[in-house]
């Protein structure tokens, strides 16, 4: 993805009294009806505010969870509405929320001109034809406005109508601040990171991760590797894992991969010593090991204290480090405590951190680390996808 082919927001000029169609990425965490964390609600402000300021009419959109259907639960469930009274709160000007998203409506309401309200779509996945990519749909919201601004870095992998149909169909369209300054970042690092340049993966599947690690292997100095993943390299190397979660399908390639780094002289850090439980459903009888070796019957949930400190003193040297997956089953305390480390030692460092979305961003919000960190990005699988050097459709839009 060429990103100096991309207009941004302040790139458009005259942009008093033009109606925008602002995608955003408001898909919160909720639950029975209240906002658990307001991160990706507070990250839009800066564009919104901007856009209030060039005297904009606002036509906001995003989806919110994932909704099977239309029914009366799905959108009591999956409503808006929360969302809505939030930013009401935070910008201090009404806000409209149309409860049919792919109705005429918001033709009609922004024709008003009135610039103190904002109008919000109801979720957009309540509309058949968002996550079809439906031009009809795009069509029918490209006639109610003069211009588009995407700032869903977070939904930018998904070639939805409301982040790739509808920029083809506008003509004069760009990024939001929060979209730049991930651009930006990102391709830092995924095109020229600073040496020694530290790679961290965890969560539950080297599958995931594999596209990552072979698009960046010959800029990778430091490869650490925690979570359920680790369990497969581990038993590539022939170390016993208990019932440890191992991807059998995966052992042959983690095993020449471990080949290959070696053959290139780089650091692979794998745990010498986990956190371990018979089951999740009774995690309080949990054990630590002292060696790498798992028993029989055991599964492994977290990297150990031993772990936790190999780890630290190698990436004390990175200049630059890119951190995604957990290390461990961090939902469950106290399997958290090897990521909340991790984190310690991310933020502690002098390298230029980023952290890559998803649980991993939340595990270093979690920690209160975060604010330390110098980048967490506001999007797991989009920033996944950009780091595998894929064309992210949201992107790729803004471009043609």
């Amino acid at each position: 993805m060429a990103a100096k082919s991309m207009r941004f927001l302040r790139d458009l000029e005259n942009l008093k009294d033009k109606k925008v169609f602002l995608r955003l990425d408001l898909n919160v965490p909720m639950k029975d009806g209240k906002i658990l964390d307001d991160t990706r609600i507070r990250e839009a402000l800066p564009t919104i505010n901007y856009l209030l300021e060039q005297g904009c009419r606002l036509l906001i959109g995003s989806h919110l969870g994932r909704p099977k259907g239309n029914s009366e639960e799905d959108k009591k469930k999956y409503s808006l509405e929360p969302v809505a009274q939030d930013l009401v709160e935070k910008l201090k000007k009404e806000v409209v929320l149309i409860d049919s998203p792919d109705s005429d409506a918001p033709r009609g309401l922004l024709a008003e001109g009135r610039m103190d309200k904002i109008l919000l779509l109801e979720n957009l996945r309540f509309c058949k034809g968002e996550e079809a990519n439906d031009n009809s749909l795009a069509q029918k919201w490209a006639k109610c406005v003069d211009v588009y601004v995407n700032d869903a870095y977070g939904s930018c992998h998904r070639a939805h109508a409301s982040i790739d149909a509808l920029p083809r169909a506008m003509r004069v369209k760009a990024a939001g601040f929060l979209i730049e300054k991930e651009v930006e970042v990102l391709s830092k690092i995924r095109n020229a990171p600073e040496t020694p340049f530290a790679l961290i993966l965890g969560g539950s599947k080297v599958s995931d991760k594999i596209g990552v690690i072979e698009n960046m292997i010959n800029k990778i100095d430091i490869l650490a590797v925690g979570g359920a993943m680790a369990y497969t390299f581990l038993k590539a190397q022939g170390v016993p894992v208990g019932a440890s979660r191992v991807e059998s399908d995966k052992v042959a390639y983690a095993k020449e991969l471990l080949k290959r780094f070696s053959a290139r002289e780089k650091t692979v850090l794998l745990p010498i010593d986990h956190v371990i439980v018979k089951s999740l459903d009774t995690p309080k009888g949990f054990q630590t090991t002292k060696e790498e070796a798992i028993p029989e019957g055991w599964m492994g949930v977290d990297i150990g204290p031993q772990s936790r400190e190999l780890f630290a003193k190698e990436l004390a040297r990175a200049k630059t480090i890119f951190w995604n997956g957990p290390m461990g089953v961090y939902e469950i305390p106290p399997f958290n405590e090897g990521s909340f480390a991790l984190a310690k030692t991310i933020a502690e460092s002098t390298a230029f951190s980023v952290i890559g979305g998803g649980d991993s961003a939340a595990a270093a919000v979690e920690s209160g680390y975060s604010e330390k960190m110098d980048h967490i990005s506001t999007g797991g699988g989009a920033s996944l996808e950009y780091m595998e050097g894929k064309t992210l459709p949201g992107l790729d839009a803004l471009e043609h």
